[in-house]
């Protein structure tokens, strides 16, 4: 009796092939024995050991072949995108005048976005995104091309004291990156016009609780008791992140049987269902995300960059997250990591 071949555990392809070798070596054999002339025990003893012989170097040849098909596999695999989402508060509209802590042209402020500037640098990115919307790509290539020939001076500029400008700008120009890419998208953005329906109450104290903390960081900066460093910091902790997101794509689904108050011009209100009103004003958030990241990857295909710093507004750092853990093509870079 010939010893059983147990490859149960095989793919049903691969299993068929292995069975069709090992019956050609078998009838190749059987062919011989029919045809030699020798004593017959002699020759079936001989060619049952060549047999045996036969197959093992079948069965030792087969895993070969499966392990190197393995590793050709895992290496014809792409290499992954490696993007870093850094949520940022709007640093112009921070600002108050006649509040030297609120101005990020002083002494103390520019030292504060440099410290952020070199954590950025840690992150080694060959490829910075901003919130500005590509129409105005044009008009970013020619002030970060005067920024990076030392011909722009920002406070001279119309809000220069804009995170594109202070980060994205000192960022690129440190690392010799060529350009700085617009990927905003255009959509609706207050919060604001959620202020009716059943359950309202929910959304109306989250967003009491939530704004309450952010002002007393506000109220923090203007003392002087917080560094723009620290602020950051604060807006990127998972906590943050977390808090924010839950008010804009959890919460508002609990809200129904409303209508929106003094919607933007982005709204269409026409295929508003005022049934599902607060799902209605995370869809809109979703939309515009999506379309931002929409803008990110379609930027990455025409140049191929594989690590990719986008700097944002905070509000959109939890949603742009949970889209890009699903998109097998990225990997998401740790930002508090980068930003200690």
């Amino acid at each position: 009796m010939e010893p059983e071949l147990r490859l149960s555990w095989l793919p049903t392809h691969l299993t068929m092939q292995v069975l069709r070798i090992e019956l050609s070596t078998y009838l190749v054999v059987r062919s011989l024995q029919k045809k030699f002339t020798f004593r017959k025990k002699l020759v079936s003893g001989f060619l049952f050991l060549n047999y045996k012989f036969i197959k093992m170097l079948v069965r030792i040849s087969f895993f070969i072949i499966i392990g190197l098909l393995t590793i050709s596999f895992a290496n014809a695999q792409p290499e992954k995108v490696e993007i870093l989402l850094l949520g940022c508060d709007h640093l112009s509209q921070i600002y108050k005048k006649g509040n030297p802590e609120t101005d990020v042209f002083t002494e103390k402020r520019q030292k504060e976005i440099f410290e952020i500037v070199s954590s950025i640098k840690r992150y080694q990115p060959d490829m910075i995104m901003v919130e500005e919307l590509p129409e105005e790509q044009n008009k970013l290539d020619s002030l970060y091309n005067l920024f990076r020939q030392n011909k722009l001076v920002l406070q001279n500029l119309e809000g220069g004291r804009s995170e594109i400008y202070q980060l994205a700008f000192n960022a690129g120009k440190q690392l010799n990156l060529n350009k700085i890419h617009c990927v905003n998208a255009p959509g609706g953005t207050s919060q604001s016009i959620l202020d009716n329906g059943e359950n309202i109450h929910l959304y109306k104290e989250e967003t009491a609780a939530l704004r309450e903390i952010v002002k007393e960081k506000g109220r923090q900066i203007q003392n002087g008791s917080l560094s723009f460093t620290d602020y950051v910091r604060f807006l990127n902790e998972k906590e943050t992140v977390q808090k924010t997101y839950h008010l804009k794509y959890i919460t508002p689904a609990r809200i129904t049987n409303g209508t929106f108050k003094n919607p933007d011009n982005m709204v269409d209100t026409a295929f508003i269902n005022p049934k599902y009103i607060g799902a209605e004003l995370s869809a809109i958030f979703r939309n515009r995300d999506y379309k931002i990241y929409s803008n990110i990857v379609t930027n990455q295909l025409i140049t191929h960059s594989k690590k990719i710093l986008l700097i944002i507004g905070q509000a959109h750092i939890g949603s742009l997250q949970s889209i890009f853990r699903d998109d097998p093509a990225y990997t998401l870079a740790d930002t508090q990591t980068y930003l200690k």
